[in-house]
């Protein structure tokens, strides 16, 4: 018989991290690939490794530091996880989505989502930021949605509605951000797949034809757990290659790295301005 998490190892985890803090985190903040570095933002952090909290899914991806940074951020209590895990690791999808379930038995009711993501729409450029709103299942259309097996009634019903999943205060708010920072923010459709092998030429094309604009290994999975508990989302993906649409250039996760460099002051602006304006 297969295994899921239950509530008992989800309330280890919250448990843990309660002890540790004095203030309840309000935001929950992942940070992707080449994105860590704005965790150091945080004031009087309280740092807690992965491999100290009961049952978290410990990252084995270069860019992933693999620690909780829970603190002021631009003015809001924030638990920022610096890198996360993914489904080509050889984790099941709710041990993948666990840190967004101890999030929410901690209160947490906005989720800030960050992804390195390869470019579909050919008008993208590497260290663009492109605000989600909306994305493509194809990982859980394949059977692998985070939510399958027995339902966690005390965090929402069976079947979630996914029709707004990415909230569209945040997003209106970022979109406002963006333009008094004169940065140029694209908007799109994310698509997640499995991974851990990039996309040929002709898995792009098709992508491109069902109305990708981006694409990548995460974010999608966590943003369907974050709705299943009625959390807020806002997504954003740090473009890190150009549409290799005809098998022209060669992508690496080297380059998803160096693009972060160029990213994270944006990313950074707009998480900052939404920020503020939550904390009023």
């Amino acid at each position: 018989m297969e295994s899921f998490i239950t509530l008992k190892e989800i309330d280890a985890a919250a448990d843990y991290i309660r002890e540790k803090i004095d203030v309840k985190p309000m935001v929950g903040l992942t940070l992707g690939s080449g994105f860590g570095s704005l965790a150091e933002m945080v004031k009087e952090p309280v740092v807690l490794p992965y491999k100290e909290i009961p049952g978290w899914p410990i990252s084995t991806i270069h860019g992933h530091t693999g620690q909780l940074v829970i603190g002021d951020l631009f003015g809001v209590y924030t638990m920022v996880m610096q890198g996360r895990v993914h489904y080509y690791e050889g984790y099941p999808m709710d041990v993948v989505t666990l840190p967004v379930r101890v999030m929410q038995r901690l209160g947490i009711g906005t989720l800030f989502l960050t992804n390195a993501a390869g470019a579909i729409n050919p008008d993208y450029e590497p260290g663009d930021v492109m605000l989600l709103v909306d994305h493509i299942n194809i990982i859980g259309m394949a059977g692998l949605n985070p939510l399958r097996g027995p339902n966690l009634a005390e965090f929402g019903e069976r079947f979630p509605d996914m029709s707004q999943a990415y909230d569209r205060e945040l997003i209106a708010t970022a979109r406002r951000v963006a333009k008094d920072n004169n940065i140029h923010l694209q908007e799109g459709v994310y698509v997640c797949l499995a991974g851990p092998s990039f996309e040929s030429p002709a898995d792009l094309r098709f992508l491109q034809r069902i109305g990708a604009d981006a694409v990548g290994m995460s974010t999608v999975p966590e943003n369907i757990v974050a709705r299943h508990g009625k959390m807020r989302v806002m997504g954003l993906s740090g473009i890190s290659n150009k549409a290799n649409l005809d098998g022209s250039t060669i992508t690496t996760h080297e380059e998803v790295l160096a693009a972060g460099k160029v990213i994270v002051p944006k990313l950074t602006a707009i998480i900052r301005g939404v920020l503020e304006h939550l904390a009023g």
